[in-house]
């Protein structure tokens, strides 16, 4: 209880500070509001996606799902949620079974993400595994996604892309940045700036799109 009430209490603070901070900006400096929100905002919905008890709301929500529908819906950030926590059997699992409803929903609001997340958990699995090749089909067919309300907005995850990246693999993750310029229109320059800095032979400082 008390750290569901420390988390609704960061979210109001958030809520009313942040308009506040960039309007006495905009006072001071207005060329300042841009570069200030694009360093603040990801922080803000960091703290905002921080879960508050010990066990992940994704993988608590696909334990309680009655539904096939409530099951798309949670799939994803639970097999997210268990890589993340080497719990790499349950990772699989649930990305496999996302992958296989997902062609189900194409025209649910969720169908992008759905086809993000599954392939993305199941490309990093297959760098655990050494497989590199499967491992580039899957961002291929990650980037095949075409978008989702989540990502037109924040971008895609791309922690698929780092891992590949990291493994010199600077081709397919340049080609998935190209096609993410399809559904993610208002990247303010950061795809050209990552599709550069891969070019140059570097790993871009992804930020929040790492946890998206």
């Amino acid at each position: 209880m008390k750290a569901t009430l420390t988390h609704l209490t960061a979210f109001l603070v958030g809520v009313i500070a942040l308009p506040i901070l960039l309007l006495v900006i905009t006072q001071f400096d207005p060329n300042l509001v841009r570069p200030v929100a694009r360093a603040i905002i990801p922080l803000f919905i960091k703290v905002l996606t921080a879960q508050p008890t010990t066990e992940s709301n994704a993988s608590h929500n696909l334990k309680i799902a009655k539904t096939e529908l409530d099951r798309f819906y949670s799939l994803g950030p639970a097999a997210k949620y268990e890589f993340n926590q080497e719990n790499i059997v349950d990772a699989k699992k649930y990305a496999t079974e996302l992958a296989a409803l997902t062609p189900k929903y194409a025209k649910n609001w969720n169908y992008g993400n759905a086809v993000q997340d599954s392939n993305l958990v199941l490309g990093r699995i297959a760098i655990r595994d050494g497989n590199l090749d499967a491992a580039k089909v899957f961002l291929a067919e990650e980037a095949k996604s075409q978008g989702s309300p989540q990502m037109d907005s924040f971008g895609p995850n791309v922690s698929l892309a780092k891992d590949l990246l990291e493994k010199g693999e600077r081709e397919a993750v340049i080609n998935y940045f190209t096609a993410c310029k399809t559904f993610w229109k208002g990247h303010d320059g950061k795809l050209d700036d990552w599709i550069a800095s891969a070019k140059a032979g570097n790993i871009p400082d992804f930020g929040a799109n790492l946890i998206y």
